[in-house]
């Protein structure tokens, strides 16, 4: 799907016709120099992808309440996430969980940045066990005593 581009002098410039734009398109991309892009969006494109979000979220927590459906997720996950090979199988049914959990977070909570983390951290613990030499150092033993329990921040 391709978003329209303006800027944001543009936008200051010619509200109104960068508004009648955001109407038809349903969404804008506003490029800024001084700060992080923005997007203009209809309130009925942004009801229409929070509908979207919701049922997704749903469905998927459904899914994974039946074992045929758990089955069904585990069988997908590597077209969607190639490197979950790399992970157990105990490690995938966690990144399940955290991954519907974090789904759950964006239509309660209107909170994003979970998924987005859930995902970062479970590929990033995929390439380091596609990496047998990285994997070793990061699985040895520290030198020295031990430091105690490491506790949660």
């Amino acid at each position: 799907m391709s978003t329209l581009t303006v800027s944001f002098s543009d936008l200051s410039k010619n509200s109104k016709r960068v508004a009648d734009t955001v109407e038809q398109a349903q969404r804008v991309h506003v490029t800024r120099r001084d700060g992080e892009d923005l997007y203009l969006t209809t309130e009925r494109h942004d009801r229409q992808r929070e509908e979207t979000a919701d049922v997704t979220a749903r469905l998927f927590a459904a899914l994974i309440t039946s074992d045929e459906g758990a089955r069904a997720v585990l069988l997908a996950l590597p077209e969607v996430f190639p490197w979950t090979r790399h992970l157990s199988a105990e490690e995938v049914r966690e990144f399940v969980v955290d991954l519907v959990n974090a789904t759950r977070d964006v239509v309660e909570l209107d909170v994003h940045a979970n998924l987005h983390r859930v995902i970062v951290e479970w590929r990033a613990t995929a390439r380091i066990l596609a990496d047998p030499e990285l994997s070793a150092r990061l699985t040895e033993p520290l030198p020295g005593d031990d430091h105690g329990e490491v506790l949660a921040p």
